[in-house]
Formats: C-alpha cells, sequence, structure tokens
C-alpha cells in the first residue's frame, strides 16, 4: 500500500471544499439584488475551513436573470451558475480547483487546474 502524501491531503481537502461549498449553496434563494452577498457569503464560509488560501465565487448574473420570470423577483441558486475557484494550502503542496459550468456536457464540473509547490 502507498504512503499518503501532502499531495493527497490537499486533493482531499479540495475535493470536500468544493463539495460541501455545492451541496450546501445550492438551492439558495437569489435575485439579482442579493448576489453580492450571497458571493462574499459564501467566499466568507469558505473560508473558514482548514487549509483554505484563497477562495473566488461568481453567480453568473446572466443566467440568474434568465430564471427570474416569476412574480416574486428570485431564483434558486443552481449548479449551473456558480464559478468558484479555490486554493488549497497543505504544507508545502498548493492545489487549485474549481468550479465551472460545462455547457457541451450541460453539467457543473469540478476540476483540478493546477498542484505545485511553494
Amino acid at each position: 500500500m502507498t504512503e499518503i502524501n501532502e499531495r493527497d491531503i490537499a486533493l482531499f481537502e479540495a475535493g470536500i471544499k468544493l463539495g460541501a461549498l455545492y451541496h450546501q449553496f445550492v438551492g439558495t434563494p437569489v435575485s439579482l439584488e442579493t448576489l453580492d452577498g450571497l458571493e462574499r457569503a459564501i467566499e466568507d464560509s469558505i473560508g473558514l475551513q482548514p487549509f483554505v488560501k484563497s477562495v473566488s465565487v461568481s453567480i453568473d448574473r446572466e443566467v440568474v436573470e434568465g430564471k427570474l420570470n416569476n412574480k416574486f423577483g428570485y431564483c434558486e441558486l443552481e449548479g449551473r451558475m456558480l464559478n468558484v475557484g479555490l486554493e488549497i494550502l497543505y504544507g508545502n503542496t498548493l492545489v487549485c480547483v474549481g468550479l465551472d459550468y460545462d455547457s457541451e456536457n450541460d453539467y457543473p464540473m469540478m476540476s483540478v487546474k493546477k498542484i505545485g509547490s511553494v
């Protein structure tokens, strides 16, 4: 059996953070007026977790606007609306991951963007 190293742990931590973000916030009520606050709230929440170096969240305003076709003036946050960048620093290993909507597959995809040492 292979020993678990810093890289393995950093990647695991990154996956946990993206999964938590997705499943915690998808379904949250959102409007054009609350987008900025929701982006910051998601960043602040995920940023509290161990080993998070940075997190950036943007919600696609065009997609939200297209969903506001009801009399209540809000919709629910969907995975397709999220663009997330996350950096995890564990020991000397820096992992950069993301969550972006893949229009070809019609699915919000999580991916590893870069792995390196600091």
